[in-house]
């Protein structure tokens, strides 16, 4: 048996399938982590959604921001984007079965025996496991809770503040929300920015990616994250150095779709087939 983390899908199943038979994948007794964004962007969102679905517990996935983002719109509280590829999902006779599973899937995982911890985007630097384990805990039972379309209303605005453990109300679960499903950068004092997209090499100055620093609460932990495609094109990345993995090889963006075997750390992957980069 094996347990393969694969990054962002986004809607690209025809390299899911590549990957799944390059790793010679086995239903019957391998399992796989998906990092989240399993949909939107790409051309087959709704086949992603099914096809993972279909897995039962042979699969497990966090929850990534455009798969909240799927969720908000289908509540009515999610503000449209000219790049969304989300009408066929809405559309679908199954729709209300696989946005009910979707919106019940965790914010975090981890594997005692191989000691990796799995969430989409990233941990706040002063967060320890613990912490953010609770802190995904929180966001999942406001998910599955007769608060949801009030949080989705929430979900968006302006940017968060810097976690504390004081925080309250919608304020500490937008926290929470942009940590775990949007992170990318944070300042030295730990406030987070959730502007800046592009590689540690072209990032503004005084930005540091979260993994990176140096007051970091998980630097012994071994951490797998999506969403960060341009993380990976920064040349002599150490990311070893920092304990952790990232996995979004920028399928969508014309780059590949990646795997890691969590028993022994190897790297899989697969090139993108897109013919049309968002």
């Amino acid at each position: 048996m094996a347990t393969y983390a694969i990054g962002d899908l986004q809607g690209c199943y025809a390299e899911l399938q590549a990957l799944l038979a390059l790793i010679n994948f086995d239903a019957a007794k391998d399992r796989l982590w998906f990092a989240g964004d399993l949909v939107n962007r790409g051309p087959d969102s709704l086949a992603c959604l099914r096809f993972v679905h279909a897995l039962g517990e042979r699969a497990e996935v966090v929850l990534g921001n455009h798969d909240l983002h799927l969720l908000a719109i289908a509540s009515g509280q999610g503000r449209r984007q000219a790049k969304d590829t989300l009408d066929e999902i809405l559309a679908a006779t199954d729709k209300n079965t696989l946005l009910d599973w979707l919106g019940r899937r965790p914010l975090l995982l981890h594997d005692e025996a191989t000691g990796f911890t799995m969430t989409h985007a990233g941990l706040h630097p002063h967060w320890d496991r613990a912490i953010a384990t609770t802190a995904a805990r929180e966001l999942e039972a406001v998910l599955r809770g007769d608060e949801r379309a009030l949080f989705f209303a929430a979900m968006y605005g302006e940017q968060t503040a810097n976690w504390s453990a004081d925080l309250t109300g919608w304020r500490r679960i937008r926290v929470i929300t942009d940590c775990l499903t949007r992170l990318r950068y944070c300042h030295a004092d730990g406030r987070i920015d959730l502007k800046e997209k592009n590689s540690p090499a072209k990032a503004r100055k005084g930005l540091i990616p979260w993994f990176a620093h140096p007051d970091r609460k998980t630097r012994q932990e071994k951490i797998i994250f999506g969403h960060w495609s341009t993380v990976r094109l920064t040349a002599g990345q150490d990311f070893a150095r920092f304990n952790v993995y990232p996995i979004d090889g920028g399928c969508l963006w014309g780059g590949e779709l990646m795997a890691l075997r969590l028993e022994d750390g190897r790297y899989f992957s697969v090139p993108s087939q897109q013919t049309t980069v968002p």
